[in-house]
């Protein structure tokens, strides 16, 4: 079995309950792309990698009841039994999945693909699609066009190290044409409304990174992230917060 990165298993083990708590959803539109982009319908059989808690799983149930989630963080998988005890959720790494060939119409990856963006796993992806099959991948961007939003970045960036991120496009590196044409972007305006201890605190201080820091570290980003709270025109004294992100959604084409 593949080894998961350090980061994801030390800061998800350990931030699990957080997570479920501070992360966004997704926008209300982005039902009708999974039905009408990526195809799936009450018949399809639809895969859910890297499904930590279960919030991008919450989307699928609706839209059929032939899914299957896979995690391989224990904590995770404990969080997605108590929100989704009717859904099946197994251990299992991208590299290596524990699915049979050409069983899934659809897969998805909310969050998680650029914890395992190599070629590797899209070949493993590949092969537990059928012929026709598509890969979606979805990712809530934070919106740094908003300057709190952007001081955030400052304050976290400097710790996240070798980190897989988003954010620097490395992803995109196995789609060379071998078993997935180039990926097709959707985007969706979305905001995250609550209260700050849920939309900033529980939100930062369960990403991966910041999560597997020592204590004293993690005391230093608490006290940088409640400053910019207490002092930021925009956010001083209020009740409500609205984080603003841009969610981007990717159909990846399987080849034959």
């Amino acid at each position: 079995m593949p080894v998961v990165h350090k980061a994801a298993q030390v800061g998800f083990s350990t931030q699990a309950g957080t997570y479920n708590q501070g992360r966004p959803d997704y926008p209300d539109e982005l039902s009708s792309w999974l039905r009408h982009t990526l195809g799936i319908d009450v018949q399809s059989s639809v895969v859910d990698l890297g499904a930590g808690t279960g919030k991008f799983t919450r989307l699928l149930k609706p839209l059929t009841d032939h899914v299957t989630a896979v995690e391989p963080v224990e904590p995770m998988r404990q969080e997605f039994a108590k929100s989704l005890p009717d859904t099946p959720i197994v251990h299992g790494t991208a590299e290596s999945l524990p699915l049979a060939d050409a069983s899934a119409d659809v897969l998805v990856c909310a969050q998680a693909f650029h914890w395992f963006a190599n070629e590797t796993a899209l070949a493993e992806i590949h092969r537990v699609l059928k012929p026709g099959g598509r890969l979606g991948l979805i990712w809530n961007v934070r919106d740094e066009s908003v300057d709190w939003v952007a001081e955030i970045t400052r304050i976290i960036t400097p710790y996240e190290g070798d980190t897989p991120r988003f954010h620097t496009g490395n992803w995109r590196q196995p789609f060379n044409g071998r078993y997935f044409a180039q990926p097709e972007l959707t985007c969706f305006n979305y905001a995250h409304s609550g209260p700050a201890e849920t939309v900033i605190m529980n939100r930062f201080l369960s990403v991966s990174f910041i999560a597997a820091l020592p204590d004293p570290e993690k005391a230093a980003i608490t006290e940088q992230l409640r400053e910019l709270i207490r002092t930021h025109p925009a956010l001083r004294g209020r009740q409500t917060i609205e984080f603003p992100y841009q969610t981007q959604a990717y159909l990846c084409r399987r080849l034959d």
